[in-house]
């Protein structure tokens, strides 16, 4: 079985999901990737090994058996490990739902799940800063707001939180999918959390992610809920953008 692969927590955060009428996103890494040497910068041209397809195709299979939700809508990166590991999901979902799940995967061309686009204002700024630090080196600058060329901490992950927000309706009960890249988790996950340092303990392996969902009508006035390795998180989006608001003036 591929699904002795996935990251244990994940198994773990099934238990923790609210009721199966609440909206929940999954945003996770890609599966396994072929490897690359180096400081962790993967070149958009790596695909998924055959164990990683393996893996997405059990662990869609997986979620729609254990969460008692259908696959309503999916976003991806437009880089192919990340569309195939949405596509790969929804094929195991669909070997055992007899509700469809979608097949509409939505290419996110805007770059807020490109990494690390989402975070980026000006790519010639900051670009050599990613190239020189590497992935964990650069997302620590990027948290600490260390970096030229790049949005606030803050504003660049209360993008992404909105594009997820956004793409499921609150009244629409099920799962969506929305798969990116490690550096994006990582920036999101230690953005929210209030933290200043990453660590490659820290570090989203491939193929893990966080069950994310919203309690509100509005975007800007929710409590954002998240799972994250086994606990659950909660975060008023109103006063972190006033945490934002704040360090601007």
């Amino acid at each position: 079985m591929a699904l002795n692969l996935l990251p244990p927590s994940m198994l773990k955060a099934i238990d923790l999901l609210p009721d199966p009428k609440t909206p929940v996103t999954l945003f996770t890494r890609h599966s396994i990737r072929e490897d690359v040497k180096g400081q962790g910068l993967a070149g958009y041209d790596l695909q998924l090994t055959v164990p990683g397809r393996e893996l997405a195709q059990e662990w869609g299979t997986y979620l729609v058996e254990n969460t008692d939700r259908v696959i309503q809508h999916c976003i991806s990166s437009p880089i192919q490990r990340c569309v195939d590991t949405a596509a790969l999901m929804i094929d195991g979902a669909d070997a055992v739902t007899v509700q469809p799940n979608t097949h509409d995967i939505k290419i996110v061309e805007q770059g807020l799940l490109v990494e690390p686009g989402s975070f980026v204002l000006d790519i010639k700024q900051a670009g050599p800063y990613f190239a020189k630090q590497g992935a964990l080196g650069f997302i620590n600058s990027f948290v600490n707001n260390a970096l030229p060329g790049m949005k606030h901490p803050i504003s660049g992950v209360v993008d992404v939180l909105e594009l997820i927000y956004n793409t499921h309706p609150s009244n629409e009960a099920g799962l969506s999918l929305a798969v990116s890249h490690d550096t994006i988790l990582a920036a999101m996950i230690a953005v929210m959390s209030g933290r200043q340092t990453i660590s490659r303990e820290d570090w989203p392996k491939m193929m893990e992610g966080l069950f994310v969902w919203f309690e509100g009508d509005v975007f800007a006035e929710c409590q954002l809920k998240w799972i994250w390795r086994g606990e659950v998180h909660s975060l008023s989006i109103a006063e972190f953008q006033q945490i934002d608001d704040l360090r601007k003036i």
